[in-house]
């Protein structure tokens, strides 16, 4: 199965800040809609970086309070992993699991078009599991 078949499912919004914006802002942000990344993303919609809850944790543990007024830029991850709509899900757990990340920007055609949580990745493993459980037990019961 792939990518494309969760965004359908939990749907496209992706939650953006802009560089220029204070970890404390984004910590709001984040706070507030109970999210564990946002994308940091240009006024065009490029992906710049990605700055997760772990992010803003490492920022304050080396640079304390005063880590909360620093530019988002300052501490996001540059080197953003993606996946592609038409990727398997397997591909993308694999590549989480490899970098240790718990959020992957997905695009198409170059532009932001979802996100993936391991959230998402397995809520989906377990709802595809148990459909196959069920198709099994009613195979069984037919024979």
């Amino acid at each position: 199965m792939t990518v494309a078949r969760i965004l359908a499912t939990k749907g496209r919004e992706v939650l953006t800040a802009q560089p220029h914006r204070t970890l404390k802002e984004v910590a709001e942000i984040l706070a507030a809609r109970g999210i564990g990344a946002v994308v940091i993303a240009d006024v065009q919609g490029s992906v710049l970086g990605i700055l997760s809850e772990r992010d803003i944790v490492r920022a304050v543990g080396r640079r304390g309070a005063k880590a909360l007024d620093d530019a988002a830029s300052m501490h996001m991850t540059t080197q953003v992993v993606t996946a592609s709509e038409d990727e398997t899900v397997l591909a993308t757990v694999e590549k989480m699991n490899a970098g240790r990340f718990r959020h992957v920007p997905v695009l198409k055609d170059g532009r932001l078009a979802g996100i993936v949580s391991i959230g998402d990745v397995v809520k989906y493993r377990l709802a595809e599991m148990e459909h196959e459980q069920s198709a099994l037990r009613e195979y069984i019961a037919a024979v």
